[in-house]
């Protein structure tokens, strides 16, 4: 049972605004308004001043403040295209919401409704588990006809599947209405859309102007046409086109007079087209795509999807539970799947981050590198190719830092965000750096360091001058640009870091996370260079991270709680706080031994561990709030990377509780689906965890959480190079009895793996290797 507990607390459903600001997105224009708006031309006649002053309102810093939950939203992506409904398949035509069809960081169509005879039908099921493909069961209300007819509920069966063509940047629908009655029935039915064309960030709640074009509503042979002229001198188009033809065009209006036999059958068939080009491109010039067969195109996404998963380790329990969790894991990834010319990686998640972000793209890399490391590669290609090269405060480039955002919507393309090219993040570049050598270790591949040496290069050169003007050594950020982020960790909303009494700590701001980045970065480049055959180069990173480890252990303790802070702010002072924060600093090995253990015991207790894993901040903590973005929620990839830190330090028991806490909490979503977030209210409370209304489903690290946390516990540990992989006190939850793993990589071999769980652990059976691989237990 999915519990939506945050519709039955009074007050709650409007805290989602704190997720990402409070400001709203003032839209009431629809696709018919003649509302007259400035030209790119207008506008650029405008003095700088004015311009300035524009751009000062057109954005608020923060997060999307959408009121309306999308919690239960069915969600489809294919590639770059994605569509996000109610589980009633419908987006309403009224009112602000996060629903639509959404390409290229513009949500195309923002309404479509369908209705029999005035009323919705209603639902009785949905589904997108495929990912590509989405599927919905309708039947029809009790409807009173004219002339008295009446059609009693229940008594038609309605079947709408939505299938997303990301090669012809289309949506082919199929609607097919079965009469189960004894008579003939006859009845209206009516497709009513809305084309907003807003950018991303409108729909998001941070912009609040538009100054693009939208032409009425038209029909043009029987296909109705919806047309935006954008700042960014884009054309926009919706086409829709029905098969067989509507009866009536009124606007944006279709209807149907059904008429359906008893037991028989009606099928209306709806092409969505979407199409962007330039201003200069003639219309005539615009030549539709042939229709491709439904069958044909489902099976070729279903292929296209199962290859993908082919080549993936394979990895099998007795729990059916997991076994669902890591499928679902591995389809949600293969949906989130993007490209940028010949490179794929990961979006960071759907509906609001579906674009190349540095941190997330990093760090789901990072989690599937034992199942799919190739994406790693071609996501480290991408983002160096992307490394800031000059000093431009407006989008806080810098030399050597790694880009934090790419859009390519209107906003971005037309100048008016800095997020065509945004790097506001403090953490992306020594992620890069990390990652690089993580896919070392798996892959023994040398070669891609090479090929990026001059970016790695860069990259240290950017750590090591980055917010550091008193020399105290650490990374540090400070926000350059006027729409630029307050804060730039992963908990990057404007009240993420804040201080014992409930104030926002100021900035420079030292992560306490972010030098645990730095102190494994360094490492792992380290190695990297002693094997290409420069160990000065090696032994100076190897220098620096030791004398980092040194002062972090002395400056970001604070012995009073027990527990690493969550961060320093301006002047060096302790931003004394307990979060989740110091257990992705345990992950990267930074902490000293004594201190590490203790900051484990701080974090599993009850004010931290909501038994559906560890809170981002404690309930103890002036700021705490359950429905806070990073004040309280819990978030399942903070809590994977913190049980990582757990067996860093031989604390296996809060490992294995994490672990069964976040799985657990899984079976309680539609499709055992994690999401972004979850509110951090008390698992004895409602026995399920509350859902985070406008939290992303798919989100990419989400996804990557359970795969990554499976390996943790398992204790793999690769050295490709040496042709080894080592297994370090495996163990098993309480739920598993055993796992195993087929073709596991490390390097040119691979290796099937039994683990069997025991008293003591777990036992290792190696089923079979291939290629030069010794594979060693230990513990």
């Amino acid at each position: 049972m999915n519990l939506r507990v945050q519709a039955t607390i009074p007050g709650w459903e409007l805290m989602a605004k704190s997720k990402r600001g409070t400001s709203r997105r003032g839209q009431d224009r629809l696709i018919e308004s003649s509302q007259p708006r400035r030209s790119a031309r207008e506008r650029a006649r405008q003095s700088p001043q004015a311009q300035q002053e524009r751009k000062r309102r057109l954005l608020t810093k923060g997060h999307p403040a959408m009121v309306d939950s999308i919690a239960g939203a069915v969600t489809v992506k294919n590639l770059n295209l994605y569509y996000v409904v109610g589980s009633d398949a419908q987006m309403p035509v009224k009112g602000e919401h996060g629903f639509g069809l959404y390409f290229h960081d513009c949500r195309f169509l923002g309404g479509y409704e369908v209705a029999i005879a005035g009323l919705a039908p209603v639902v009785l099921a949905s589904t997108a588990q495929k990912g590509y493909v989405a599927l919905f069961e309708l039947t029809n209300p009790d409807l009173q006809l004219e002339r008295g007819q009446l059609i009693p509920r229940d008594e038609l069966g309605i079947r709408w599947e939505r299938i997303l063509d990301a090669g012809q940047t289309c949506v082919r629908e199929v609607m097919t209405i079965q009469n189960f009655g004894h008579q003939a029935h006859s009845f209206p039915l009516t497709f009513n859309f809305r084309a907003g064309f807003e950018d991303i960030f409108n729909v998001r709640g941070l912009a609040h102007e538009n100054f693009g074009r939208c032409e009425r509503p038209g029909w043009s042979d029987g296909r109705l046409q919806l047309v935006y002229h954008g700042t960014d001198r884009l054309r926009r188009t919706v086409t829709i086109a029905f098969s067989p033809a509507p009866d009536r065009r009124r606007g944006a209006t279709a209807a149907f007079g059904l008429q359906v036999p008893a037991g028989d059958t009606r099928t209306i068939a709806v092409t969505i087209e979407l199409k962007e080009h330039s201003e200069e491109v003639e219309a005539e010039q615009l030549n539709q795509q042939p229709v491709a067969a439904l069958n044909h195109l489902v099976g070729s996404l279903q292929d296209s999807s199962e290859q993908w998963l082919e080549q993936h380790t394979k990895l099998t329990s007795d729990s059916a539970l997991l076994n669902s969790i890591i499928e679902r894991s591995l389809r949600d990834l293969a949906v989130l799947r993007s490209r940028l010319g010949d490179k794929e990686y990961f979006a960071a998640g759907v509906p609001w981050f579906v674009a190349l972000f540095g941190r997330d793209s990093l760090i789901v890399a990072l989690e599937m590198l034992a199942f799919q490391p190739e994406i790693a590669a071609q996501t480290l290609r991408l983002l160096a190719s992307y490394q800031g090269r000059r000093f431009d405060p407006w989008r806080e480039e810098q030399p050597g830092k790694i880009v934090h955002e790419l859009r390519v919507g209107e906003l971005a393309r037309a100048g008016d965000v800095p997020h065509a090219r945004f790097y506001g993040t403090v953490d992306a570049t020594p992620l890069f750096l990390l990652l690089l050598g993580r896919h070392a270790a798996w892959t023994g591949d040398l070669d891609l360091f090479r090929e990026l040496q001059e970016p790695v290069e860069r990259a240290l050169g950017w750590i090591a001058k980055a917010g550091d003007n008193h020399g105290e050594g650490y990374l540090k950020y400070r926000s350059s640009s006027e729409k630029g982020l307050v804060n730039q960790g992963w908990k990057d909303s404007g009240d993420a870091i804040v201080r014992a009494d409930g104030s926002v700590a100021r900035p420079p701001i030292a992560l306490v996370e972010v030098q645990g980045y730095v102190f494994a970065a360094k490492h792992a480049i380290a190695d990297l260079y002693e094997r290409a055959g420069e160990p000065n180069r090696a032994k100076q990173l190897r220098l620096e991270a030791e004398r980092l480890r040194t002062r972090f252990n002395r400056d970001f303790w604070c012995e009073d709680q027990g527990i690493f802070v969550l961060a320093l702010e301006a002047r060096g002072r302790q931003a004394a706080v307990v979060s989740s924060n110091p257990g992705h600093a345990l992950w990267t090995g930074i902490a000293d031994e004594d201190k590490a253990r203790r900051s484990v015991a701080r974090m599993m207790r009850d004010d931290m561990f909501s038994g559906w894993g560890v809170r981002t901040l404690s309930t103890v903590e002036r700021r705490y709030n359950p429905v806070g973005y990073h004040l309280g929620t819990v978030w399942p990839h903070d809590n994977a990377l913190l049980a990582a830190g757990c067996r860093a330090y031989g604390e296996d028991a809060a490992a294995l509780r994490i672990f069964t806490a976040i799985a657990e909490a899984a079976s309680h979503f539609r499709h055992q689906r994690l999401p972004e977030a979850m509110a951090g209210f008390r698992r004895e409370d409602f026995q399920a965890p509350v859902h985070y209304p406008v939290a992303c489903h798919p989100q990419a690290w989400a996804a990557g959480t359970v795969p990554f946390l499976a390996i943790t516990l398992l204790g793999l540990e690769p050295d490709a190079f040496g042709g080894k992989l080592r297994i370090v006190r495996p163990r098993l939850p309480d739920f598993v009895n055993h796992i195993e793993l087929h073709g596991l990589r490390v390097g040119g071999g691979s290796v099937d793996l039994k683990f069997r769980r025991t008293a003591e652990g777990a036992e290792v059976n190696i089923l079979q290797t291939s290629g030069q691989l010794l594979v060693e237990v230990e513990g």
